[in-house]
Protein backbone atom coordinates (compact mmCIF):
# COMPACT_ATOMS: atom_id res chain seq x y z
CA UNK A 1 0.00 0.00 0.00
CA UNK A 2 0.99 3.45 -0.70
CA UNK A 3 0.12 5.79 1.83
CA UNK A 4 -0.16 9.53 1.19
CA UNK A 5 0.51 11.41 4.35
CA UNK A 6 3.99 13.42 3.78
CA UNK A 7 2.46 16.30 2.01
CA UNK A 8 -0.02 16.79 4.87
CA UNK A 9 2.57 16.77 7.84
CA UNK A 10 2.65 20.53 9.75
CA UNK A 11 0.62 22.76 7.29
CA UNK A 12 -2.66 23.02 5.57
CA UNK A 13 -0.06 23.61 1.90
CA UNK A 14 -3.05 25.92 1.19
CA UNK A 15 -6.00 23.01 0.83
CA UNK A 16 -8.55 25.27 2.75
CA UNK A 17 -8.20 27.70 -0.91
CA UNK A 18 -9.60 24.35 -2.53
CA UNK A 19 -13.19 23.27 -3.09
CA UNK A 20 -12.90 19.68 -1.11
CA UNK A 21 -14.54 17.96 -3.79
CA UNK A 22 -12.26 18.96 -6.35
CA UNK A 23 -9.25 18.20 -4.32
CA UNK A 24 -11.10 14.53 -3.58
CA UNK A 25 -11.23 14.42 -7.38
CA UNK A 26 -7.92 15.28 -8.41
CA UNK A 27 -6.38 12.79 -4.86
CA UNK A 28 -8.80 10.16 -6.74
CA UNK A 29 -7.49 10.59 -10.02
CA UNK A 30 -3.99 10.61 -9.41
CA UNK A 31 -3.79 6.48 -9.31
CA UNK A 32 -5.65 3.11 -10.29
CA UNK A 33 -6.73 2.89 -6.76
CA UNK A 34 -7.32 5.03 -4.66
CA UNK A 35 -9.28 4.49 -0.86
CA UNK A 36 -10.21 7.33 1.64
CA UNK A 37 -9.71 6.03 5.35
CA UNK A 38 -9.20 6.22 9.24
CA UNK A 39 -5.70 4.72 10.04
CA UNK A 40 -8.22 3.34 13.41
CA UNK A 41 -11.17 2.02 11.33
CA UNK A 42 -11.68 -1.99 11.14
CA UNK A 43 -14.13 -1.75 8.19
CA UNK A 44 -10.81 0.36 6.30
CA UNK A 45 -8.65 -1.80 7.48
CA UNK A 46 -10.45 -4.73 5.83
CA UNK A 47 -10.84 -3.42 2.20
CA UNK A 48 -7.25 -2.28 2.45
CA UNK A 49 -6.76 -5.88 3.65
CA UNK A 50 -8.90 -7.24 0.38
CA UNK A 51 -7.12 -5.24 -2.04
CA UNK A 52 -3.93 -6.37 -0.87
CA UNK A 53 -5.21 -9.83 -1.12
CA UNK A 54 -5.71 -9.19 -4.61
CA UNK A 55 -2.83 -8.28 -5.29
CA UNK A 56 -3.43 -4.39 -6.12
CA UNK A 57 -1.31 -1.85 -4.31
CA UNK A 58 -4.00 1.02 -3.44
CA UNK A 59 -3.23 4.39 -2.40
CA UNK A 60 -4.40 5.29 0.82
CA UNK A 61 -4.78 8.77 1.92
CA UNK A 62 -5.59 8.25 6.10
CA UNK A 63 -8.32 11.43 6.94
CA UNK A 64 -7.09 11.05 10.18
CA UNK A 65 -4.04 12.09 8.94
CA UNK A 66 -5.07 15.05 7.08
CA UNK A 67 -5.37 18.69 8.89
CA UNK A 68 -8.26 19.16 6.90
CA UNK A 69 -9.42 15.51 7.21
CA UNK A 70 -13.09 16.44 8.64
CA UNK A 71 -13.51 18.69 5.55
CA UNK A 72 -12.47 16.14 3.03
CA UNK A 73 -14.60 13.71 5.42
CA UNK A 74 -17.86 15.52 4.63
CA UNK A 75 -17.14 16.02 0.88
CA UNK A 76 -17.23 12.30 0.41
CA UNK A 77 -20.06 12.05 2.47
CA UNK A 78 -21.73 14.46 -0.18
CA UNK A 79 -20.31 12.55 -2.91
CA UNK A 80 -21.99 9.76 -2.00
CA UNK A 81 -25.31 11.07 -1.47
CA UNK A 82 -25.59 8.76 2.15
CA UNK A 83 -24.13 9.36 5.46
CA UNK A 84 -21.97 6.23 5.21
CA UNK A 85 -18.82 5.58 6.88
CA UNK A 86 -15.33 5.08 5.89
CA UNK A 87 -13.37 3.64 3.44
CA UNK A 88 -14.47 5.24 0.46
CA UNK A 89 -13.10 3.83 -3.01
CA UNK A 90 -12.33 5.12 -6.04
CA UNK A 91 -10.97 3.32 -8.96
CA UNK A 92 -9.89 4.47 -12.16
CA UNK A 93 -10.77 8.22 -10.99
CA UNK A 94 -14.51 6.88 -10.37
CA UNK A 95 -16.60 6.88 -7.41
CA UNK A 96 -17.53 3.19 -6.93
CA UNK A 97 -18.49 4.00 -3.11
CA UNK A 98 -18.22 2.46 0.32
CA UNK A 99 -17.04 -0.69 2.15
CA UNK A 100 -20.78 -2.34 0.92
CA UNK A 101 -20.67 -0.86 -2.62
CA UNK A 102 -17.10 -2.43 -3.12
CA UNK A 103 -17.37 -6.04 -1.36
CA UNK A 104 -20.96 -6.10 -3.65
CA UNK A 105 -19.02 -5.56 -6.77
CA UNK A 106 -16.50 -8.34 -5.14
CA UNK A 107 -19.28 -10.86 -4.77
CA UNK A 108 -20.89 -10.12 -8.01
CA UNK A 109 -17.70 -10.49 -10.10
CA UNK A 110 -17.07 -6.46 -11.64
CA UNK A 111 -14.61 -5.82 -8.69
CA UNK A 112 -11.84 -7.71 -10.91
CA UNK A 113 -12.58 -6.45 -14.19
CA UNK A 114 -12.67 -2.81 -12.79
CA UNK A 115 -9.34 -2.90 -11.62
CA UNK A 116 -8.15 -4.94 -14.66
CA UNK A 117 -9.52 -2.22 -16.62
CA UNK A 118 -7.94 0.71 -14.35
CA UNK A 119 -4.54 -0.55 -14.69
CA UNK A 120 -4.64 -1.94 -11.15
CA UNK A 121 -4.59 -5.69 -11.97
CA UNK A 122 -2.46 -7.47 -15.15
CA UNK A 123 -4.23 -10.65 -14.23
Amino acid sequence: MQYETESWVGSNNGYMDIDPVEHIERLASDNAVVIFSMSSCCMCHAIKRLFCGMGVNPTVHELDLHPTGSHLHSALLTLLGSSSALPVVFIGGKLVGAMDRVMASHINGTLVPLLKEAGALWL
